[in-house]
């Protein structure tokens, strides 16, 4: 029988939190491994049978900037669609928007910055410019009835900027909501959040007159903080958290830099608290110890190492899970685009 946290609830979270699964975007667009459609829909496919009701599929970038989502229409007319779970894209713009409503999407989401520097090297764009492509794609996707989630990236910190000012993010995070998105996720793309920050960008937030009902967090955990700080939006109300199947996705810059909180850790973590997901963590574990096979590679995951028989991966020359080869990055840890941030570059798709 798989080991169980000790449920010891804490007054003030919600009673139940919804994971929003990213690992099949976020996560497969920085592995070096390009994996097969057919091994996308699976995984998919597992993550729905372990309960994630919410599993973001793939991404409608140009596939010059992704290639490992290039066969974004392929994987999408291989889903086997469970009744009760969404499948959200990223569309960057309105030819994005066009393929997604062409194979009948029903969520989607667009990608933001808070900073200056990032969107112009993640967008090309300014952050007023990216505003402006936004607005017709939010616009088309509601009045058709679609669910549009906003991500904002550099909330907490920006590698060319430094610390963000918490106003600064408010702005532009309410400017996203005011466009018509239903929900915002806030992320720390370089992983250097603590609780109190997140605390505080909160309750700047709720000043601002924006609830948490209509904000999600997505955490990095390049510094350890990932789950602290996620416990400190809870306490704030959050019942969204983003996470990633077996932690995968990372910063593309350095392989030890840790990236995603990965969802089992959050099982672990709110299954103790008393927390309902409606996930079953032998079920995840078992999903991502395959998918570490797949890719070659151990799960960063601590709960998938301490739980899974035996290492994490199952290809000669990966290595044993937990080993790592370096320092961390202080560099981002999620390209929205998957593109490494660089010179600006030509119109994405």
């Amino acid at each position: 029988m798989m080991r169980a946290p000790f449920r010891a609830p804490m007054e003030g979270l919600p009673a139940r939190v919804t994971i929003y699964e990213v690992g099949p975007r976020d996560g497969l667009q920085n592995e070096d491994t390009v994996l097969p459609a057919a091994i996308k829909a699976e995984l998919v496919a597992r993550l729905a049978r372990a309960g994630l009701t919410t599993i973001e599929t793939t991404s409608f970038v140009h596939p010059k900037w992704v290639p490992q989502l290039a066969d974004a229409e392929e994987l999408l007319g291989r889903l086997d669609r469970v009744p009760g779970v969404r499948y959200p894209v990223l569309v960057p713009n309105e030819r994005g928007l066009d393929r997604a409503l062409a194979l009948g999407v029903t969520d989607i989401a667009v990608f933001g910055s808070a900073t200056e520097s990032f969107a112009r090297r993640n967008l090309n764009r300014s952050v007023e410019e990216s505003m402006a492509m936004f607005a017709p794609v939010v616009e088309r996707a509601r009045a058709g009835g679609l669910d549009v989630r906003a991500y904002l990236s550099m909330c907490f910190g920006d590698p060319w900027e430094g610390p963000v000012p918490i106003e600064q993010v408010v702005r532009h995070g309410r400017r996203l909501l005011e466009l018509g998105c239903t929900q915002l996720s806030l992320g720390d793309t370089i992983g250097v959040g603590t609780p109190g920050h997140v605390s505080a960008l909160l309750r700047a937030f709720a000043d601002a007159g924006v609830g948490p009902e209509r904000l999600a967090v997505h955490f990095h955990d390049t510094y350890g903080q990932a789950l602290a700080n996620t416990l400190a939006a809870l306490r704030a109300g959050v019942s969204v958290v983003d996470a990633s199947a077996g932690g995968i996705g990372g910063c593309p810059y350095a392989e030890s830099a840790t990236g995603n909180l990965a969802t089992e850790d959050l099982v672990w973590m709110l299954s103790g608290l008393g927390v309902e997901t409606g996930v079953d963590l032998a079920s995840l574990v078992e999903t991502s110890a395959w998918l570490a096979g797949e890719l070659g590679r151990p799960s960063p995951s601590r709960v998938v190492q301490a739980l899974a028989a035996g290492p994490a991966t199952t290809r000669a020359g990966a290595p044993e899970a937990g080993q790592a080869a370096g320092p961390p990055a202080e560099r981002p840890s999620e390209p929205a685009t998957g593109r490494p941030p660089g010179p600006p570059a030509p119109e994405q798709e």
